[in-house]
């Protein structure tokens, strides 16, 4: 049930990113061009984004348990360190860069445009380094 419940969530996700216009590099970058062809509709999608989230929050937190699991997985750490920091400005140059972020570049990948063929392999490689960066910098100290 639990990854029927995902698959479901993850069309519905994906769907939104495709029908919103996040899925379109050209689109996030105008967005992202203040100086120029500023497009502010990325900001109406990302304000309703964040209205579901805190609503959706208020009313999940509000039961004893989830619906689906025995506990709620919620992050635990709080502090800004200098892995957040990196992580975010990482992120940053690259959505500023190919104007796409990870959820957007799945959506786009059927399209198989020039961009998102570029694009992706970075993103696995990003991915990749992520996950290994930390183990090898324990090792290193």
């Amino acid at each position: 049930m639990k990854t029927l419940a995902g698959l479901i969530c993850g069309l519905i996700f994906g769907v939104g990113l495709v029908i919103s216009g996040m899925s379109n590099p050209a689109k996030v970058l105008n967005f992202l061009d203040l100086a120029g062809s500023w497009d502010p509709s990325l900001a109406f999608v990302m304000g309703g984004a964040v209205l579901v989230t805190f609503i959706g929050y208020r009313v999940v937190l509000n039961r004893a348990t989830p619906v689906l699991s025995d506990v709620f997985h919620l992050p635990q750490k709080k502090d800004i360190d200098g892995q957040l920091l990196t992580g975010a400005a990482i992120f940053g140059a690259g959505w500023g860069l190919g104007g796409f972020c990870p959820g957007p570049a799945f959506t786009a990948l059927p399209l198989m445009s020039t961009g998102i063929m570029a694009f992706f392999p970075a993103l696995l490689i990003g991915m990749w380094a992520g996950r290994m960066a930390p183990g090898i910098l324990a090792a290193r100290a």
